[in-house]
């Protein structure tokens, strides 16, 4: 038998490493068919390596599903363990007596073997059962394992749980065995976890044990073998591979301080450089086709390195806005898509144009596919699956090993826009808006101050009341929706108002604001967007602008995390961020109705997508929240960084949505099951859509009448206006009503926290499970063990 272990272990082992050295070699190749990366990659090393660190064995990422997270983490480390006990194997064909060298026979590390195969079995049957319960067959598209490759997992799982059980076998013969040779070894100390399996084995003969472990061990290695051929025969094999693949991909991500990629999107790269639109005219032609992704091999090396390590886990489906409102968009199996191709296509480009001649016609038909086209052009992606994508993030915020889907979406946008001018009709309108108004609407400049004509105090304008920002504190952000829309001029008033009342000196630029361009550049019209940047960055540095407060997500995110491109540092404020920090400073206090017996009213708050997962802020707008006297917060099943999106972003305000359940409404109806009296927002592109979809559940007569939606800073401005005339609602006079005392008690709670306790921006405190399970009672969301939010079936 020792003969046959040694002779099948070390030729399937050769086999193995044979193919795994070439599939290696293989996927490093096609990771470099990419181009350069779009920045630097290699920045503050220190920091790279913590981050990757604390990311993988920390499990950081993994365990924003706490349940699944544990027990992948007792799989991930036992992997790494098993790996030294398939290593023993090898001594163990050759002898059966034989140990590791040095560590064998240490205690410690018998019972770190003993407990890590333990939690190993336990890791990997809980992760078996997961599947099992979440199988599509059973729940469709709301199973986040619908598109994924279901034999490579199962055939990973089987290879985990054999090996395991190998293990616990032959710990079991080595304690039967050092019974017999050296009873000083076989003892509980050594093997904590498996000394009982090593009783049933008491009985045999030293040779039969002998025997036995022959065998065992070589079946241990053949499976541990027969994966490493398998997984190198299948080199997509992403639910394998990125054990090895994702280290590197979590040390190359975009930003060294380990914040996902979101926030600001990165510029377009010419030959290195970011687009510089002053010198357009020297580009050579070949260079215009580089204006975005036109083709799989134009993604970085880093893009397809992302595409490889994929697991298929399919958290950013389940999160998905599209997905889950019935489109054809799956973050998933968009990358999986682009992976596939990527290896498909890898020969025909690799070859160059040389050496084509005599490639396989399935080679040659992939290289002809074009990266963006419908069924009828046998398009790897399709338009609407470009499309329907709204930047919300939380494919991005999901992802436990760092794949940069909207990185990536917004690129092969830039591509259609730019160079093949292939979009949605309706994004016509809005370019021209941009760049003839500087709107998307295509209002006249002129009108930008008309939302401040009803205030009674005036608005100071930079160059007419100021002649720039040093003679006050803040820009006053308005806006393109601020400073059109109806309802979002609204809240530009009641900031305004505040930020008077407060004391605050600010100014505006009126008509000398244009958009941020976001808009365009979520579009993939970066060129649009860059001549808007530069000119509000010439305003800015004329004018010697500093800090700005936005009352839009969407400007908010664009002015603090990308106009730094463009020349100019700013310090950047949420309106909710401000105004959280003038209340904590009691410069705004808001206070109950007078009235007794005024029924109290609840409010439910939605987490604008550019404000929370793209910018982290999740706890100023609920402080605010919390301190409105005579209301109750009650959170959705859906909030902070697992919110749902109102389907604005990403230019898809502008865009008809023609296809499965309408984002806003599926969001209004989460919104309205909660028995909210009034919904809040801190976006005017959240409010659009969600007051839109607010009027039509109560046209159907789905929703009451009295319910409405409104901004944070109009709900705060009705309580400081009550107080306007109130003493201080922290120091309630003798005479001051019940609803006074609790806000104040409120208020100073808020106040007297440690100082920056309130202003964290990476911390999100979403509801608990039991608050969540109990919403979902009554609304058509359901609550997975997890804590995330599904559509009801």
């Amino acid at each position: 038998m020792q003969v046959v272990a040694i002779i099948v272990s070390l030729a399937i082992t050769a086999v193995a490493v044979a193919l795994a050295a070439k599939a290696v070699t293989q996927m490093v190749r096609v990771v470099r068919m990419g181009g350069p990366t779009r920045g630097v990659r290699t920045d503050n090393k220190g920091a790279r390596w913590k981050n990757m660190l604390v990311e993988t064995i920390g499990h950081t990422r993994m365990l924003q599903w706490s349940w699944i997270g544990v027990m992948h983490w007792f799989v991930f480390a036992g992997f790494i363990l098993l790996s030294s006990m398939v290593a023993a194997a090898y001594f163990q064909i050759f002898d059966a007596h034989a140990v590791l060298p040095i560590i064998g026979h240490w205690v410690v590390y018998q019972w770190v073997a003993d407990l890590f195969s333990w939690l190993t079995l336990i890791g990997i049957l809980y992760l078996i059962f997961v599947r099992q319960r979440n199988k599509p067959n059973q729940l469709g598209r709301q199973s986040r394992f619908f598109g994924s490759t279901f034999w490579q997992a199962y055939f990973v799982e089987a290879v985990i749980l054999a090996v395991v059980v190998c293990g616990f076998l032959l710990r079991g013969l080595e304690y039967a065995l050092f019974s017999i040779d050296d009873p000083s070894k076989a003892t509980f100390a050594h093997f904590p976890g498996t000394f009982w399996l090593g009783e049933i084995f008491s009985g045999m003969s030293a040779s039969a044990l002998e025997t036995t472990i022959y065998a065992v061990a070589m079946v241990k290695i053949a499976i541990s073998m027969t994966w490493l051929i398998t997984i190198s025969l299948n080199i997509t094999m992403g639910v394998a591979w990125h054990r090895f693949t994702a280290w590197v991909n979590i040390w190359f991500k975009r930003e060294s301080s380990g914040r996902t990629a979101l926030g600001g999107l990165q510029p377009i790269y010419i030959k290195g450089e970011p687009l510089d639109l002053e010198k357009m005219e020297d580009l050579e032609e070949e260079d215009f086709n580089k204006l975005g992704v036109g083709a799989v091999e134009d993604f970085s090396w880093k893009g397809i390195l992302d595409f490889t390590t994929c697991t298929e886990c399919g958290r950013c489906q389940s999160q998905c806005p599209a997905w889950n409102t019935d489109k054809p968009l799956s973050p998933k199996l968009l990358v999986m898509g682009l992976r596939e191709h990527a290896y498909a296509k890898s020969p025909y480009v690799l070859a160059g144009e040389d050496g084509r001649e005599g490639l396989p016609e399935e080679v040659v038909k992939e290289a002809e596919r074009p990266l963006i086209g419908d069924e009828s052009m046998y398009g790897v992606i399709d338009p609407d699956v470009l499309w329907s994508c709204t930047n919300c993030g939380a494919c991005v915020q999901q992802c436990p090993v760092d794949i940069e889907h909207v990185d990536h979406i917004l690129d092969m946008r830039r591509y259609q826009v730019l160079v093949e001018s292939n979009f949605p009709t309706e994004l016509n309108n809005i370019f021209k808006g941009l760049e003839r108004k500087g709107n998307p609407w295509g209002m006249s400049p002129k009108n930008r101050m008309d939302w401040a004509k009803d205030l009674d105090f005036e608005v100071k304008q930079v160059g007419v009341d100021v002649e720039d920002l040093d003679e006050v504190e803040w820009l006053f952000w308005v806006g393109c929706a601020g400073a059109y829309e109806d309802r979002a001029k609204k809240t530009t008033q009641a900031v305004a108002e505040l930020l008077d009342t407060a004391g605050v000196s600010f100014a505006v630029l009126g008509d000398g604001e244009t958009c941020t361009g976001d808009p365009a550049r979520r579009a993939g019209n970066e060129i649009v967007f860059a001549q808007l940047a530069m000119q509000n960055a010439e305003v800015f540095k004329e004018t010697k602008v500093k800090k700005v407060v936005s009352t839009c997500a969407h400007c908010f995110n664009t002015l603090k995390n990308e106009y730094a491109d463009f020349g100019v540092e700013l310090e950047v404020v949420h309106h909710t961020q401000l105004l959280n920090r003038l209340v904590r400073e009691g410069k705004l206090t808001p206070v109950a109705p007078a009235e007794s017996g005024v029924a109290g009213k609840t409010i439910t708050y939605h987490d604008p997508c550019f404000l929370g997962r793209h910018n982290q802020v999740y706890e100023a707008p609920r402080e605010l929240l919390n301190v409105i006297p005579n209301a109750e917060l009650k959170e959705m099943p859906r909030n902070s960084e697992r919110s749902f999106c109102c389907g604005a972003g990403g230019a898809r305000m502008w865009m008809e949505e023609t296809l499965g359940e309408r984002i806003n409404l599926n969001r209004t109806q989460e919104a309205i099951d909660t028995g909210a009296d009034q919904i809040a927002v801190g976006c005017p592109f959240c409010r659009v859509m969600l007051a839109d979809g607010l009027t039509a559940k109560q046209a159907d007569g789905a929703a009451r009448e009295e319910v409405e939606v409104l901004d944070v800073a109009q709900l705060l401005l009705a309580g400081v206006k009550r107080g306007k005339d109130t003493a201080e609602a922290t120091e309630p006079g003798p005479d001051a009503t019940a609803a006074d005392a609790g806000m104040a008690a409120t208020a100073t709670a808020v106040l007297e926290r440690p100082e920056g306790q309130g202003e964290k921006l990476d911390e999100p405190q979403p509801g608990t499970a039991a608050e969540n399970e109990a919403i979902a009672e009554e609304s058509n969301v359901h609550v997975d063990d997890e804590g995330h939010g599904h559509p009801k079936a």
